[in-house]
């Protein structure tokens, strides 16, 4: 659930573990469909019969499907301040691609505020620490630092 703070509240709430998203799977198609956006056909995320034989044993998500996905994955559970007329991507200062995810598995999102800092009157720089989990497994998809700017009308 998206949770509204005044702008005040916003720096004492750096270091807060917000709530993770609800759980998504990753579907062949969905993959089909990010390989025909982007152009990357590789055949580990597109081709069943020969990704069987590789290391991964079956089709997997492109890493940068999974990256692309925060969008949807932190916008339920994301702090965001009062007011707020817009919020862009602002960009990331690290990403990391830790494990593949199969097709068919499920994806997750846990962030924490890093940093909250009014850049320009009303223009609020959130900095978020993700870690997008596999379900049933240890070891993460992709952690990163992503940064939204929040618009905020007074």
């Amino acid at each position: 659930m998206t949770r509204y703070v005044s702008t005040t509240e916003l720096p004492q709430l750096v270091g807060t573990d917000l709530e993770p998203s609800d759980w998504f799977e990753i579907t062949q198609d969905r993959v089909n469909e990010f390989a025909d956006a982007t152009n990357d056909h590789q055949f580990i995320h597109v081709d069943l019969e020969k990704a069987k034989a590789s290391p991964f044993g079956g089709t997997i998500a492109h890493g940068f499907l999974t990256l692309s996905l925060l969008t949807h994955l932190l916008s339920e559970p994301m702090v965001v301040p009062k007011n707020t007329a817009m919020t862009i991507n602002y960009g990331s200062d690290k990403v990391r691609f830790l494990k593949p995810v199969a097709v068919g598995q499920r994806i997750r999102a846990k962030q924490q505020l890093l940093e909250a800092i009014e850049k320009k009157p009303g223009q609020w720089l959130m900095k978020m620490n993700v870690t997008v989990e596999i379900e049933g497994e240890e070891t993460p998809a992709l952690i990163a630092e992503i940064l939204f700017m929040h618009f905020v009308d007074d």
